[in-house]
């Protein structure tokens, strides 16, 4: 992938850290979720959840990004494991998690999931004058006129 558009992405997934994750396979609908980011490892995504939240169980997963001001749309493909490392839940334990989880880090029942990124789609937009001109005008669109568009792990 491109880093331009890899450097892109993270900028602005760490502006609006949300995304809707799913297991793949699992009947039901994907949840939002808090990405719990770290700017060194751009190799994983962090979650905090309940042990019975439907992605809970880890496995095989997919997660859908549209960040504030649709800046950046992206499908990202990976396994989700539970983190076990006590200083990277410590790092990523906050005053926004507790809000969630008012029983502390050291409840049985939260876990932190890790989510190991392999591949992944990543759409970025902007228009620029000369593609909204032409969206305004009804002129033909191309895909490079609304923004970019790359292949590959972000």
């Amino acid at each position: 992938m491109d880093k331009d558009i890899r450097e892109h992405f993270w900028k602005s997934f760490q502006a609006s850290p949300f995304i809707m994750m799913k297991l793949r396979g699992a009947s039901g609908h994907a949840e939002p979720m808090t990405a719990q980011l770290d700017k060194d490892a751009h190799h994983a995504i962090w979650f905090f959840a309940k042990r019975d939240n439907r992605i809970g169980g880890g496995g095989k997963a997919m997660g859908q990004v549209m960040t504030r001001g649709h800046e950046v749309f992206a499908c990202i493909e990976g396994t989700l494991v539970e983190e076990t490392d006590p200083a990277v839940r410590d790092k990523h334990w906050d005053n926004s998690v507790e809000a969630w989880f008012p029983e502390g880090k050291n409840d049985p029942s939260v876990l932190m999931l890790r989510f190991d990124i392999e591949d992944s789609e990543v759409w970025t937009s902007d228009m620029g004058v000369k593609g909204a001109f032409k969206l305004m005008t009804g002129k033909p669109m191309k895909d490079h006129d609304a923004g970019e568009h790359a292949l590959g792990r972000v």
